[in-house]
């Protein structure tokens, strides 16, 4: 298996059509068909043969990105809760002083920071060109299902206003999903993960 770089104007590529997605709508999704498409011999990636390994290297490089992006949205999650349990009142006072809603930001606010410092470490381990593929997974399932938990809570602290397009958290909340699932679903990261372990023995 080999890897190439296809130009678009490419005779046999053709471009599907976008994709009307449930988050990310600001990103263009579209597919991609190549049908007898002829490549020159300098448009190789890499070496003759290792295409798999050129592309999990970019699925590695690729899983710090979107846990990056994770962080990212949990983060926006956070500030949109935090920002509302400061405004929105209860029983005389802010909601975010009653411990069922502090308790949740604290939550949020803490593991966001346990994710942040994983895509750190994974990210310094590819800059020093080292292993780190068993890091950078460990980054994206734990920073995407963070994030996915801070847009969950963030929600609950919205209550039904969050549930309506007036409120940031309605759209982060449908952006936030597909973290989990592209660049490798949270399972696959957790079989890299495994993985690692049982070879490190």
């Amino acid at each position: 298996m080999s890897t190439f770089l296809v130009e678009a104007d490419t005779p046999g590529l053709t471009v599907g059509r976008h994709e009307d997605k449930m988050g990310l709508r600001g990103s263009s999704t579209v597919p991609l068909a190549f049908e007898e498409c002829r490549i020159p011999a300098n448009a190789l990636l890499g070496k003759e043969g290792q295409g798999f390994s050129v592309a999990m290297t970019a699925l590695d490089g690729g899983r710090i990105g979107i846990a990056s992006q994770a962080l990212g949205i949990g983060l926006a999650a956070l500030r949109e809760a935090t920002s509302y349990a400061r405004e929105r009142k209860t029983f005389g006072k802010p909601i975010g002083m009653h411990q069922g809603i502090g308790f949740q930001l604290a939550d949020t606010d803490t593991e966001l920071e346990a994710a942040r410092l994983l895509i750190l470490r994974a990210a310094l381990l590819k800059e020093a060109k080292k292993p780190f593929t068993q890091e950078a997974s460990m980054a994206k399932v734990y920073a995407t299902e963070a994030a996915n938990r801070a847009c969950y809570r963030s929600l609950q602290v919205h209550g039904g206003y969050g549930y309506t397009k007036e409120y940031a958290i309605e759209r982060l909340s449908r952006d936030v999903r597909v973290t989990t699932i592209y660049e490798g679903t949270s399972e696959i990261q957790r079989l890299v993960i495994a993985r690692g372990l049982l070879q490190a023995g």
